[in-house]
């Protein structure tokens, strides 16, 4: 099993940067589509466990579904808000790189470095 994995949307620009990144530093990670297998909410709360983010912080507040769900209401709990993005993965911001324990948004990609060391 690899060591890192990479949920990984290849039409954005800043997650294959990262994952070049990786690459070029001699890691071959797990590549994880999260938009054709999305994560389920206790995946999703592990995967911001990992971060030290809470689910506000990884949305993609650019997202139409983000405007047209209303999820700038602060009135939304963070298990709404970790269904909202089960329910619509491009709400989940990217790339994010795991590494045992420890997760890291690949924004900007070189985020990413410190997982290396």
């Amino acid at each position: 099993m690899p060591e890192y994995t990479i949920y990984h949307n290849p039409r954005c620009s800043k997650s294959r940067q990262t994952l070049q990144l990786l690459v070029d530093n001699g890691v071959e990670p797990e590549i994880v589509l999260y938009l054709e297998t999305p994560l389920n909410a206790t995946q999703l709360s592990q995967l911001l466990s990992k971060l030290g983010m809470t689910p506000r912080d990884l949305l993609r507040k650019g997202e139409t579904a983000y405007k047209e769900g209303g999820l700038a209401d602060s009135s939304w709990s963070d298990s709404q808000l970790i269904a909202a993005m089960v329910a619509e993965p491009k709400l989940i911001e990217r790339p994010v790189v795991v590494k045992g324990e420890r997760a890291i948004l690949g924004r900007p990609p070189e985020n990413v470095l410190s997982l290396l060391a």
